[in-house]
């Protein structure tokens, strides 16, 4: 006979239970990316949209990041609604994609994806903040739980590849579809958590937020830092195939930067420093990933360089989620997600942009820009190391 400590506890079944769930949700919303970034373009090019609506078009999500993103986030907290608008966002997107696949004419398909980002670009902050409130109640660990999401992205953009060569490129948006679809299914079946004891007096702190130096370093820091991964995003594998790599070849370095990614977060529960330090440690290697990139080394090197991807990226998200645990308070968290989001959407298209001017006429070079972005990042989250060390504990537990 098991012994009481042997027995899993009501606690522990319930756990075990919202990991589970919050984990196949994370898979479902990244497979949809995965399916969604490569080859939506193409499905728009498919269907007769020309080349400068596709601009016009795919340039709707990072508007919706900074304009309605935080606007949903706001309103499922004053509802105290976090879950319920998981769901909702996760049907109305899964919509969204079924009316884009019936229409052709590039205004109509232009509003009919502006609604669908606006539904879409909020799920991850809602359940980056879903997920550290399970984190608090349940004494979990982000990174085993995000992991899953990374997963999945290299699935679904696998998966969509497979079938695109098997079903007409113009009936690409019903995998994709069908792909958001799943996640509304996965969605139905997350844990209920605990509605969060606010105060009356403490509401005030939702846009108080954006008043703490604290909170804003960190925001400011996490966007810089990603958001110069916007060249590798947009030019990496042009810059590759310029260079004569093969299809496969540069296949294979993305998913190495995405294993290396998933490992991180699969170790990120033994990491003893300072989530601080582990945002530093990101923007450093970012700084030495990036200035390596733009001497167009030989793929040997980039291989080498890839692995990066995973302190660059990882180790930023895993230190960043870290931070807002510990001084968002957890009641207004969607809010906090939310900001986090805006800012970075905002930082992130801006140097879209300016990348896209710079690649234009330096090539590689624009990795430099993208190496003086980190360091800024890492110089903006040592500043405030001290503050953000004598941040009130209490701000943790919404008290």
């Amino acid at each position: 006979m098991p012994s009481k400590s042997q027995i899993p506890t009501a606690s522990g079944h319930a756990a075990n239970r919202f990991a589970g769930r919050l984990a196949l949700f994370y898979g479902a919303i990244f497979a949809l990316v995965g399916s969604h970034l490569p080859f939506f373009p193409v499905w728009l090019r498919s269907v007769g949209i020309d080349a400068s609506w596709i601009g016009i078009i795919t340039a709707v999500p990072a508007l919706t990041r900074f304009t309605i993103l935080p606007l949903v986030t706001g309103l499922a907290e004053r509802r105290a609604a976090l879950r319920g608008a998981m769901i909702v966002t996760a049907f109305l997107t899964a919509l969204g994609f079924a009316v884009l696949g019936t229409q052709h004419q590039p205004l109509l398909v232009l509003f009919a994806y502006a609604f669908t980002a606006s539904m879409w670009t909020p799920m991850v902050p809602l359940t980056d903040a879903y997920a550290l409130r399970g984190v608090a109640r349940y004494g979990l660990k982000y990174g085993p739980l995000r992991l899953w999401g990374s997963a999945a992205f290299v699935v679904g953009a696998l998966g969509c590849g497979l079938l695109a060569d098997v079903v007409a490129t113009r009936h690409l948006i019903w995998v994709i579809a069908a792909t958001a679809a799943v996640g509304v299914a996965i969605s139905l079946g997350l844990a209920p958590l605990d509605k969060p004891g606010a105060p009356p007096a403490a509401r005030h702190r939702a846009t108080a937020l954006l008043r703490e130096r604290g909170f804003l370093a960190i925001i400011v820091a996490s966007a810089l830092i990603q958001g110069s991964h916007a060249a590798y995003y947009a030019f990496a594998s042009i810059t590759w195939q310029l260079s004569g790599l093969g299809g496969l070849t540069i296949a294979a370095l993305w998913a190495l930067g995405v294993v290396a990614e998933i490992v991180v977060f699969a170790l990120s529960p033994r990491f003893t420093l300072r989530p601080a330090l582990l945002v530093a440690i990101g923007a450093l290697s970012a700084v030495v990933r990036w200035l390596i990139t733009a001497q167009a080394p030989p793929v040997a090197v980039l291989a080498v360089v890839q692995l990066a991807h995973g302190l660059t990226f990882g180790l930023t998200q895993i230190g960043t989620m870290g931070l807002l645990a510990r001084h968002v308070p957890i009641h207004i968290m969607a809010r906090g997600q939310g900001y986090l989001a805006a800012c970075s959407g905002i930082v992130a298209s801006s140097a879209s942009m300016l990348s896209g001017a710079y690649f234009a006429r330096h090539g590689p070079g624009v990795y430099y820009v993208m190496a003086a972005m980190a360091l800024l990042g890492a110089a903006v989250m040592w500043s405030a190391r001290y503050r953000l060390m004598d941040y009130p504990q209490s701000a943790a537990s919404g008290g």
